[in-house]
């Protein structure tokens, strides 16, 4: 006669095994991201900026300014503006005012007048109006030199900031803008999702003695030679030392491929 087991009883939550997890079937709580990392070395970081260094010795910023006032007004201007259509307006409008007391003085809609032809002018017009006023009311006219102040003026974002603190006042900052975004992910630099995690990553990958000159490098690198539509790799100093794959041939070497596919 065949022998049959008695079935096992099924196991109860209260019942369950000591030796079997408590947590079992559960989704097991999500770690911390490590941080992002370059993917270049650090002696091919260096060498990046030595070629970049090389080839801009002196590197600043194209906005027109003469002071810390006409610089922060410049780079509240240039949010979706090019740089030359700022110049344009700002000839205009510091030629009317170049410093808080007249700037509040000249009033909203000479304001407007003046930069009429960039974008978002009339808010634009507001923000500069008010950002003249506070300064007066709190920092005596001053651009102030520390973060947290010029972040609570109006129009000026952590960008603007870091623009100023850099150009103005030579604090080793890095305002991370489209063409320092690009410029950081396609070589490997310090990619990263947002312009936070970049800027971010550029603090901890850049040496100490690049880090002034690095926000000027970058963005001039990205505007004239690693551009967003077609990246001029066959003319990069740094081309070697990038990740981006394919690189883009020289115009020439495009055609004869051309005519030998012809």
């Amino acid at each position: 006669m065949r022998h049959t087991p008695p079935r096992a009883k099924p196991v109860t939550e209260g019942a369950r095994s000591a030796s079997a997890p408590a947590d079992r079937g559960r989704p097991s709580p999500r770690r911390s991201p490590a941080p992002a990392r370059s993917k270049l070395t650090r002696a091919t970081i260096r060498t990046l900026f030595e070629r970049l260094a090389a080839d801009r010795p002196e590197p600043r910023t194209e906005l027109h300014y003469t002071n810390p006032f006409t610089l922060i007004v410049a780079v509240l201007l240039s949010a979706q503006a090019t740089d030359v259509g700022v110049n344009k307006a700002t000839s205009r409008l510091f030629a009317l005012a170049d410093n808080p007391e007249a700037m509040l003085a000249l009033g909203e809609a000479r304001v407007q007048e003046a930069i009429r032809t960039i974008g978002l002018y009339r808010n634009k017009a507001k923000n500069v109006i008010e950002l003249a006023r506070l300064l007066l009311e709190r920092h005596g006219g001053e651009v102030p030199a520390e973060r947290e102040a010029l972040e609570a003026l109006p129009g000026v974002g952590r960008k603007t900031a870091n623009v100023v603190l850099n150009e103005a006042f030579g604090q080793p900052t890095i305002a991370v803008d489209t063409h320092i975004f690009r410029v950081a992910n396609r070589t490997g630099l310090a990619p990263g999702r947002t312009p936070a995690e970049v800027e971010a990553l550029l603090e901890r990958v850049v040496p100490a003695d690049f880090k002034r000159g690095a926000h000027h490098w970058l963005i001039l690198h990205g505007r004239y030679v690693c551009k967003a539509r077609k990246p001029e790799c066959w003319r990069c100093a740094i081309a070697d030392l990038c990740r981006f794959r394919p690189k883009t041939p020289a115009p020439s070497e495009r055609v004869e491929a051309t005519d030998d596919a012809v």
